[in-house]
Parts: structure tokens; C-alpha cells; sequence
């Protein structure tokens, strides 16, 4: 039996030659726990997490930012030690310097490690008349998404690319994609304007939706492949699978490092989210998986298939289907 690793000790080269963390600290937190996610970060960091992963659209960037300027000043780590990945939302598809911006000065930092286009769409700007914000998933009157439809999501891309290649700029250091198939990428390959391959494409994976073929094709082209919902959605339903709790005895892991063991073994970058301290504290040990223990987790996504993750603004991507999220969702 092979022996338990610590998940936060492990990096992961992308293609620019930076190192990134396998194992990081999702905080696509709810709304109403927002606030949690300062100690969340702090319990982390001290834990020997090095990787923080939020997003323009969590709300969850000031309360990061706070959580780092407190352990910058209790001297527990130092900015360069850690790996910090924002996310551009659609409704600033062509706006991508304001929106860097916005998320630096909420995260209190000089640049990012990682930015990331968080999905390949583009919505409009309508602003909220009561608070003066931008609306986050633009309806009509009758509910449906609405998109830009003079938009084009690869002009995203291309401003992130423009600030990235900028060599008197160094607000960030690596780019990458969010919830791009093969398809969407292979339009991105084809575009003559655009000099550069992602360094990343994060998607959801876990054992009921490994999406294999993407995870190829992405890894034939050196591009890093990140996990989100590895534990699925609100209640962490992967680890109630009966094969997730068989290797878990077998193994000597937590239900939870089992599943990061499957993704880190398959070279995938893994960003649980949690509040919860002592979660926080405890699952942060692996081991290298068998192909065939690899194997066997990948089967459930041939047996008993699901993508968690399916938001009805999604619907035009390949793979969604922009089904109502269950309550458990």
C-alpha cells in the first residue's frame, strides 16, 4: 500500500514553466456565508494550503483579501508562496482590464497568479437600479438567460492574452479558460490573432463526471486540467458512492482524500471548497492511485453519469443541458 503524501506539497508545472499548487481552497461559497470564508482562507493558509481559488462573480474576493493582508502581517506566509486564481465573469466579456482591476483591489494584491475566463459566453451589462451593480445572470421578463449576442467569447480571451504578454505589466503571471470543451478550444487554437495555448482549463470533475476525452485532449496539449465540485454539489454526494467508500477502508483515506487522490493521481489540479476548520485541516493527505484503482473511478462516469454543475445560462454549451439546480443544489 502506498504511503499517504501531503496534497498541499505537490505542484504542478503549466505550460509558461510557473509551478502551480495540485491542491487548493475553492471559496464559491453561498451568499449568506460569505463573511466565513475569511477564516475559511486563514485556517487554510495556516494548514499549508497555497492555493486560494475565487472569482470576480463569488463575492468572495474582499473577504480573501483581508483573510492574506492578516496572515501577511502575522508573518505565516509571504505573497510569493502563494497561488492566487480570479475569474473574468461574462457580463465583462470585453472588459477584462476593469475587471482585473476591481478583483486586484479587493484581493489587495499587485497581481494574480492565475486569471481565468470563467465561461466561454458573453452577457450584457444591465445594471441592478436598486444597489448599482452589475447584474450577474441577466434574465428577461420571462426568466430565460439573455446574452450578448454581438459578443464573441474569444475577445476575452485575447484581452486576458493582451495583459498577460504586456512586459512592462505584470499583474498576471498565468491565463487560462473556465468550462471550455474540446470544441471551444480547438476555435480558440484556430484563431491566427491569438499567441498562446491556456495554461489551465478548469471544469467540474469528479467520478460521476471525469469527462475523460476532455481531460486527453487538454493533457495531449500541455494544458493544466483543474477540478471544480470534485465532491460534487451541496452535500457532497460523491462521497456517498459505494466505490469511493470501499477505497476509502481500503486505503486508510477520508472519503474526501480519496477523491483527490483519484484526481491528483490523473495529473488534476483539485480545489475543494469547505468552512468547516477541522475539514479544512484534516483532508489534505493522498496517495498515488493504480490505473486500475484510476480506472475503476473513472467507470462511474460510464455507470452512473451526472454533471452537477448544469446552470441554465449554460444551456449553448456543449455537455449542459441548463437543468434547475435541485434543492440540494
Amino acid at each position: 500500500m502506498s504511503e499517504k503524501l501531503l496534497a498541499t506539497k505537490v505542484d504542478f508545472k503549466l505550460n509558461n514553466g510557473k509551478l502551480m499548487p495540485a491542491f487548493g481552497l475553492g471559496t464559491a461559497n453561498p451568499k449568506e456565508r460569505i463573511l466565513e470564508t475569511k477564516e475559511a482562507v486563514k485556517t487554510a493558509v495556516k494548514a499549508g494550503y497555497r492555493m486560494i481559488d475565487t472569482a470576480a462573480f463569488y463575492g468572495t474576493e474582499e473577504t480573501i483579501g483581508e483573510a492574506l493582508q492578516e496572515l501577511f502581517k502575522e508573518g505565516v506566509v509571504k505573497r510569493e508562496e502563494l497561488f492566487i486564481t480570479t475569474k473574468v465573469w461574462p457580463n465583462r466579456w470585453d472588459e477584462v482590464e476593469e475587471s482585473l482591476e476591481l478583483s486586484l483591489k479587493k484581493l489587495q494584491l499587485d497581481y494574480v497568479d492565475l486569471l481565468l475566463q470563467h465561461w466561454p459566453l458573453c452577457f450584457p451589462r444591465i445594471t441592478n437600479p436598486k444597489t448599482g451593480d452589475l447584474i450577474g445572470k441577466p434574465k428577461d421578463e420571462k426568466g430565460k438567460p439573455v446574452y450578448e449576442h454581438e459578443g464573441n467569447y474569444l475577445e476575452t480571451y485575447k484581452q486576458m492574452e493582451r495583459i498577460y504578454l504586456n512586459e512592462h505589466d505584470h499583474k498576471v503571471r498565468s491565463i487560462g479558460v473556465c468550462n471550455y470543451s474540446i470544441d471551444y478550444l480547438e476555435n480558440l487554437f484556430d484563431d491566427p490573432t491569438i499567441r498562446t495555448v491556456p495554461s489551465v482549463n478548469q471544469v467540474e470533475l469528479n467520478p460521476q463526471n471525469p469527462q475523460v476525452e476532455l481531460v486527453k485532449f487538454c493533457q495531449s496539449r500541455g494544458i493544466l486540467m483543474t477540478g471544480y465540485s470534485p465532491l460534487g454539489s451541496s452535500g457532497a454526494p460523491i462521497l456517498k458512492l459505494s466505490l469511493i467508500k470501499e477505497l476509502s477502508e481500503k486505503l486508510d483515506l477520508t472519503t474526501n482524500e480519496v477523491v483527490h487522490s483519484y484526481l491528483i493521481s490523473k495529473g488534476i489540479v483539485v480545489i475543494p471548497r469547505s468552512l468547516n476548520g477541522e475539514r479544512i485541516k484534516s483532508n489534505i493527505y493522498y496517495k498515488k492511485l493504480s490505473k486500475e484503482q484510476i480506472d475503476l473511478i473513472d467507470n462511474i462516469g460510464k455507470t452512473d453519469p451526472y454533471r452537477h454543475i448544469d446552470e441554465d445560462f449554460a444551456a449553448p454549451l456543449p455537455g449542459f443541458t441548463g437543468r434547475t439546480p435541485t434543492d440540494a443544489e
